[in-house]
C-alpha cells in the first residue's frame, strides 16, 4: 500500500496507516496539542475529503496530541463584512459534510479536554474518551458568538433538545463520566488504554467484508447528513450576521 500524497499535505494533521487500512489522524499544532487557528479549519476540511475518497482506508481514528483533544484557540480571522464571512460559511459547510462523507467507520479517541470542535470526535460511529476528557462548546456563547456552525445540530442530537440547548447556552462542561452517562461517548478509559482500545475496535471493524463495513457506515450516518444539509447553512448565516454586527459595534465603541 503506497503512501498517499495527502499524508504530507496538511501541516496540522499527522497521518499513519497500517497494513489493514486503519488510518490514524492525529490533530496537532507543531506536533504538540492543538491551538486552534483558521489553518486547522482549512486543513481538516480538505483532509476529510481526501480521506473519504481514498479507497485504501478501511477504518479512520481521529485523536488529538498530548493531553488535550482541542482546548486552546488562537483564532484571528475577523469577518467585518458578509463577503469575508462567506469564506467561513463555505468552508464550515464542507468541513461537516466531508467528515460525514467518509464511507468507512470512524472512531473518535478523545485524549483530553475537547472544548473546541468537540463534535469532530463526537460525530464518530464510536467515541472513546480518556478519564481526563471534558466536553464543552467554548468558542460560541462564552465568546458571545452564535452556535451555528453545526454544534447546534450535533449537541441537540446527542444530548436531546433540552439538554443540548442548555449545554450550548450556558457553556456547560461535561466530564468524561457524565458524557458516558448521557450517551456522548461509548467508553471511558485510562489515557494509556485509549489508543490501544481504539486500535482494537478498528481491527475488529477492518476485518469485516469491505461492503459490509462501508455500507454500514453509510446507513448509520444518513440521518446526521440530512440534519446537516437542512440546518448548517442557515446556522452559519445566523452566526455570521451576529459576528459582523458585533465587530461593527466594537469599532463604534472604539471610535468614541
Amino acid at each position: 500500500m503506497s503512501r498517499p500524497t495527502y499524508f504530507d499535505k496538511y501541516a496540522t494533521i499527522a497521518f499513519e496507516r497500517d497494513a489493514q487500512g486503519i488510518l490514524v489522524m492525529r490533530l496537532h499544532s507543531d506536533n504538540g496539542p492543538v491551538v486552534y487557528t483558521p489553518q486547522h479549519h482549512a486543513d481538516w476540511t480538505g483532509a476529510f475529503y481526501d480521506v473519504g475518497v481514498d479507497r485504501d482506508n478501511a477504518v479512520v481514528i481521529i485523536t488529538g496530541t498530548g493531553d488535550t483533544f482541542i482546548d486552546d484557540i488562537a483564532w484571528d480571522k475577523d469577518a467585518a463584512r458578509p463577503l469575508q464571512w462567506e469564506d467561513v460559511h463555505a468552508e464550515g459547510k464542507r468541513l461537516m459534510r466531508n467528515l460525514l462523507d467518509i464511507e468507512v467507520p470512524v472512531i473518535g479517541a478523545v485524549n483530553g479536554p475537547a472544548t473546541i470542535h468537540a463534535e469532530l470526535a463526537c460525530l464518530s460511529d464510536i467515541t472513546l474518551a480518556a478519564e481526563e476528557a471534558t466536553f464543552q462548546d467554548k468558542p460560541h456563547i462564552p465568546f458571545h458568538t452564535v452556535p451555528g456552525d453545526g454544534v447546534h445540530i450535533v449537541w441537540q442530537e446527542l444530548l436531546g433538545t433540552n439538554r443540548g440547548r442548555y449545554f450550548l447556552l450556558t457553556g456547560q462542561v461535561l466530564d468524561a463520566r457524565q458524557a458516558l452517562d448521557w450517551g456522548v461517548v461509548n467508553e471511558v478509559l485510562p489515557r494509556q488504554r485509549l489508543m490501544p482500545r481504539a486500535l482494537e475496535l478498528a481491527r475488529q471493524l477492518a476485518a469485516l467484508p469491505p461492503l459490509t463495513r462501508r455500507y454500514a457506515r453509510t446507513a448509520l450516518i444518513q440521518r446526521l447528513k440530512r440534519l446537516m444539509d437542512e440546518n448548517i447553512g442557515y446556522g452559519l448565516a445566523l452566526e455570521g450576521l451576529a459576528a459582523v454586527e458585533m465587530i461593527a459595534a466594537r469599532k463604534e465603541m472604539a471610535a468614541k
